[in-house]
């Protein structure tokens, strides 16, 4: 095995190779383009390839595996050797990453890169969460500038905002003024209802998700976000290592027989962490009964609603991956036969 490391930026990539015994082979420089890399790595013989989690990063590691080379993608945050070298360039730095190829990869904890599939879905999704934090931020701005002004508009839903500030009191120097932002907002709702609808009929066209729906508190958004992020079902050995990966396991310090957990570590991927959260809120809040329920319930009375949602959103997790591996339905008690 051949080892190489490769320090990514937007216009080129430095490239480093060592032998086997840890001797610089080759250092070069080439153009971050699709052409570039097939021009390098097309027709050599297999590598191992450790580069830095980036935005090009997912399409680099395709391309890479289709060529036949074995991909390592590492979270820059811990790559200390890098941050914190007190001499840094992308020579040394692309050096570093292929004498760290020579480990054993685990050590590295690399970074799961998703199929093209998988991505897309992602893309569809965040587009959605860009449109309705663009239109939070405008909604906010003119509720602000309404309040400054001595005519201050009550909360509303997001939906409801265009028809409440048509029905609001305002001067008309003050109307014309916020119109473009109002019409903005509205503009904004349109598309996001079209998307929503579009990923509504997406949800419906999946027996998987569909499945994962009948879990309290799961819907639409939760089903594909969870599916999108998780990728591949073979990704986790095991169901309960979902709970770790988007940190909400607790914080472990154990030394000399003593051990300490903190609290939750909030690693991985905020916002499914917090869909998740969501859907643990809006399962508890069902009238459905369940031994999921039942069990929050209980957990709730001993140590208090906050971290009782937390495990919950875990649970939630756990069971949406099982049901998948297992292919089997949601059953609220599930001991009973």
């Amino acid at each position: 095995m051949r080892h190489c490391g490769i320090d990514i930026h937007a216009r080129t990539s430095e490239l480093c190779e060592v032998s086997r015994q840890g001797k610089v082979i080759r250092q070069e420089r080439f153009s971050t383009t699709q052409a570039g890399y097939r021009r390098r790595f097309e027709g050599v013989a297999r590598m191992r390839v450790v580069v830095e989690s980036g935005g090009s990063t997912p399409w680099i590691a395709r391309l890479l595996e289709e060529l036949g080379h074995e991909v390592v993608v590492v979270n820059p945050r811990r790559m200390r050797l890098i941050a914190e070298s007190t001499l840094k360039c992308d020579r040394l730095d692309a050096e570093i990453l292929a004498r760290l190829s020579r480990l054993d990869v685990e050590l590295l904890r690399p970074v799961y890169q998703r199929s093209e599939e998988g991505q897309q879905l992602r893309t569809q999704l965040r587009v959605r969460s860009s449109l309705v934090q663009a239109r939070t931020a405008l909604i906010n701005q003119v509720r602000g500038t309404l309040r400054a002004q001595g005519a201050p508009m009550g909360s509303c839903a997001s939906k409801s905002f265009v028809a409440r500030w048509a029905a609001h009191r305002m001067s008309r120097t003050l109307r014309d003024l916020l119109e473009p932002l109002a019409g903005a907002i509205g503009e904004l709702t349109e598309r996001i209802e079209t998307l929503e609808k579009q990923l509504v009929e997406l949800s419906r066209s999946d027996e998987l998700l569909e499945r994962l729906q009948e879990v309290p508190g799961v819907g639409p958004l939760v089903s594909l976000s969870f599916v999108g992020w998780v990728d591949r079902a073979e990704r986790f050995a095991t169901s309960r290592d979902i709970g770790a990966c988007l940190g909400l396991r607790p914080k472990l310090r154990e030394s000399g027989g003593k051990s300490h957990c903190g609290s939750i570590t909030r690693e991985g991927d905020n916002e499914m962490r917090w869909l998740l959260v969501q859907a643990a809120h809006a399962a508890l809040a069902v009238r459905r009964d369940s031994a999921l329920k039942r069990w929050a319930e209980l957990l709730m009375k001993r140590v208090g609603k906050r971290k009782a949602v937390v495990a919950l959103a875990r649970k939630l997790g756990v069971l949406l991956h099982r049901l998948w591996v297992s292919g089997e339905s949601y059953r609220p008690f599930p001991q009973v036969a």
